[in-house]
């Protein structure tokens, strides 16, 4: 987070910084969306969720979970004039008698007559659902489900700088999503350390990254207005999503460039628990460098993408033979006579891996790599690569080694 600041520094952009966290004063709600139908929101909240069961087989309770956010959003919308926080879907969900209190605030504005056509209908279709489905679970499905989106709300609700921050009051919100930072060219950084925050984390920095790529692919329904953009995320197996294999896909076109880091590839299909998920989104991404490793899946992952090329393998086998050979009993062994010495040597032309895996276990040390860069028009080959870390000058770095440097 310094480097960052340090940077917008060096370049004049410190008043285009907008930094996410829970020492700053932005106030961020990401349940402020008015223009998200809440069908939408209750899916991004799902998509959370599996964040924090990458191995949950059983979509049921994620289903389920989605239903009941998705009518807790509607009635919120009515009773609280459109405002939605995590701790007003909490109440809603786990205090009855909260509930009894917004269904009767509720029944008292529709008495009124102060309710559009879209708000009766959303009331019925609430009203629908708790009263004659979800009141009708059994008590151990509903504690599940309320265990399981608590696993979201629960954290904004049981820390007062939490709440403070990402449930403020309305007027109080500062930074609203996307839409104008991006046009204005501003600077969002998450600043939230994910071993002392980590389902809040994960929550903040998946609800950004989705917001984020709602806004950039909204952009290709726009005509010639589409603004140059980049998604930086490092420890990005903590984050990654299923949708992100079309995010990467399509933001191309929006002009986005995405820059992400992972421990190895199989720390991304811990994440997502489907190989073939793993592969749409790596292949999506086409510059790769890959640092030393001694993750097998990765490196037959990248040793199959770089492919084989034809090795020379060389062997030596030299042999002797003599005409009068005879056993020596004193000394134990054989004495030959008029002996002679050949020697053979062969060529054999096979197909290997360009590296091998102690390439990539042993040969690349601490900021080297091995690229696999496009110019936009090709693939350049393969090359070992010396990286130079911000702390240090190009200048001071020794050449010696046959590297490129950048």
């Amino acid at each position: 987070m310094n480097q960052v600041i340090n940077f917008c520094n060096i370049y004049g952009r410190t008043d285009d910084i907008i930094v996410v966290s829970l020492d700053s004063n932005t106030r961020y709600n990401p349940l402020d969306k008015p223009n998200l139908k809440p069908s939408i929101l209750a899916n991004r909240l799902k998509t959370i969720l599996e964040l924090f069961s990458p191995n949950n087989s059983e979509s049921y309770w994620l289903d389920k979970s989605q239903e009941i956010l998705t009518e807790c959003i509607k009635l919120c919308r009515i009773y609280n004039g459109g405002y939605v926080t995590f701790d007003e879907i909490h109440n809603l969900i786990n205090h009855e008698n909260y509930y009894k209190e917004k269904i009767s605030c509720l029944r008292k504005l529709f008495q009124s007559g102060n309710l559009n056509p879209e708000q009766i209908f959303d009331l019925y279709s609430s009203l629908s659902f708790f009263e004659n489905e979800f009141t009708n679970l059994d008590q151990r499905t509903k504690s599940i489900l309320k265990s399981e989106i608590g696993r979201i709300t629960s954290t904004f609700v049981s820390d007062f700088h939490v709440s403070k921050i990402f449930c403020p009051n309305k007027k109080d919100i500062n930074f609203f999503g996307f839409n104008d930072v991006i046009q204005k060219g501003k600077i969002v950084v998450l600043n939230m350390n994910i071993a002392q925050y980590k389902n809040l984390s994960k929550i903040i920095a998946a609800y950004l990254k989705l917001d984020f790529q709602s806004e950039i692919l909204s952009q290709l329904s726009k005509k010639n207005i589409i603004y140059p953009t980049v998604f930086m995320c490092d420890e990005y197996h903590e984050y990654v999503t299923l949708s992100d294999a079309d995010f990467f896909a399509q933001s191309r076109e929006s002009k986005c460039i995405n820059i992400v880091s992972t421990q190895s590839y199989s720390s991304l299909l811990n994440a997502l628990g489907n190989e073939s998920s793993v592969k749409v989104i790596v292949q999506n991404l086409v510059n790769k460098l890959w640092l030393r490793t001694d993750d097998i899946y990765t490196i037959e992952s990248i040793q199959k993408q770089i492919g084989k090329e034809d090795k020379i393998k060389i062997s030596k086998n030299i042999s002797e033979s003599a005409s009068e050979t005879n056993y020596n009993y004193f000394t134990n062994s054989l004495n030959s006579k008029k002996s002679n010495l050949s020697e053979s040597i062969s060529t054999i032309t096979h197909t290997d891996f360009v590296y091998d895996t102690n390439f990539f276990t042993q040969s690349l040390p601490t900021f080297t790599c091995l690229s696999f860069i496009s110019t936009g028009f090709s693939i350049l080959p393969p090359c070992k690569v010396q990286l130079i870390p911000y702390f240090k000058n190009k200048e001071n770095v020794s050449s010696k080694h046959n590297y490129k440097i950048i």
